[in-house]
């Protein structure tokens, strides 16, 4: 799948749910690419933040949308590594604090 073609499908589906991508297309398409980079490396597309394990089932969790987006964005207006966003975090109107890991420990390898 070209880069271009997953930026509209995502942007599509996920802005339905709130969730938009950063408004640094930069930062968006060089996320996006290393996902299609894991989509063939795992056959899934895993979180290009965090290492994967290489096993699905391992992985299920950060497998992008990770399952800490949510979280994440409702605290902080931004997903781990920056691509889903708040509409206040795009605006400006919220600060754009560092975004811990919720990972648990025993999920890295």
């Amino acid at each position: 799948m070209e880069i271009k073609k997953l930026y509209e499908m995502l942007k599509k589906s996920q802005e339905e749910k709130g969730y938009f991508f950063n408004k640094d297309k930069t930062r968006v398409f060089e996320l996006l690419e290393a996902l299609l980079v894991n989509k063939e490396r795992y056959g899934y597309m895993v979180c290009p933040c965090r290492l994967a394990a290489g096993d699905r089932s391992k992985d299920k969790d950060i497998l992008c949308p990770c399952e800490y987006r949510n979280s994440d964005v409702k605290e902080f207006g931004s997903c781990y590594c920056n691509l889903y966003v708040s509409r206040e975090w795009n605006q400006g109107t919220m600060a754009h604090d560092y975004v811990p890991e919720r990972r648990p420990p025993e999920k890295l390898f």
